[in-house]
């Protein structure tokens, strides 16, 4: 079994950087510049900086006129980030959403199916959320479709 850690993920990141050269994050058919953010880990500081980056980002795209999109996927511990009943960042998930509308949130079912199993009972989701079979998996479809991942 693999660990990556920031230091391993940073090496990793160089290694790729160097034998392949930077993702494109930009379709550059129509100059959309899309960002995945993964959320993994039940930290309100963690999820409040992805959120601050998410605006920042929008922010600075909207200021230059170009097109973006953002989705932000959580899994695993992460996933309390988006659970009605949990999240740390609920007031900051509705803002956002609510400002953002070119922003995806999007929630592992593994993750939920899990969860319910563990605390027999249904796991409420962010209204705001969709529910995605697989969160890992949908971070490789980002990734594999030219996205920027970005993991705070």
């Amino acid at each position: 079994m693999l660990f990556f850690n920031r230091r391993t993920s940073a090496v990793w990141l160089t290694v790729r950087l160097a034998l392949c050269g930077p993702a494109r994050a930009a379709d550059p058919d129509n100059n959309i510049h899309r960002l995945g953010i993964q959320i993994t880990a039940n930290e309100p500081g963690l999820m409040t900086m992805a959120l601050n980056n998410a605006a920042n980002v929008a922010r600075h795209y909207g200021e230059t006129g170009d097109e973006f999109e953002i989705e932000l996927v959580a899994y695993g511990p992460g996933l309390h980030m988006l659970r009605e009943d949990t999240s740390p960042v609920k007031a900051r998930l509705k803002s956002i959403s609510e400002s953002l509308p070119n922003m995806t949130f999007s929630a592992c079912g593994n993750t939920i199916t899990e969860m319910q199993k563990l605390e027999k009972k249904p796991i409420p989701i962010f209204p705001g959320a969709r529910i995605v079979k697989t969160g890992v998996v949908r971070i490789i479809e980002l990734q594999e479709q030219g996205w920027s991942y970005l993991r705070p």
